[in-house]
């Protein structure tokens, strides 16, 4: 896992808790405990939880992280219409337009 940084870079300064526990703890021993929950089960459960949520300003970072942990554009099409009856049509027609642009190549 690479250190993150994005909490100290936006919020730093202005938020310096904030940004350390979305760095150390969350990015840092969070998500690093890959032993407990692989890489792609953690951003699936990621992904799920922010589109449920409305979440949408999060959301490009987590696809991202999710194709890059091995989240395959099938899984998360699939992912994302299974969430479609739970969460609402309209938070997973923005999903969709995200998404896609993420698996576009």
């Amino acid at each position: 896992m690479e250190k993150q940084t994005a909490g100290r870079e936006i919020l730093g300064e202005f938020a310096p808790t904030f940004a350390s526990l979305n760095d150390d703890v969350l990015f840092g021993q969070v998500w690093s405990r890959e032993d407990a929950l692989a890489p792609k089960l953690r951003s699936i459960v990621t992904v799920s939880a922010l589109i449920s949520s409305g979440s949408l300003e999060q959301l490009d970072h987590h696809l991202n992280l999710a194709k890059k942990n091995g989240v395959t554009q099938e899984e998360i099409s699939e992912i994302i219409t299974h969430l479609a009856f739970y969460v609402g049509w309209p938070k997973v027609w923005s999903a969709f337009n995200r998404a896609k642009e993420i698996w576009k190549n």
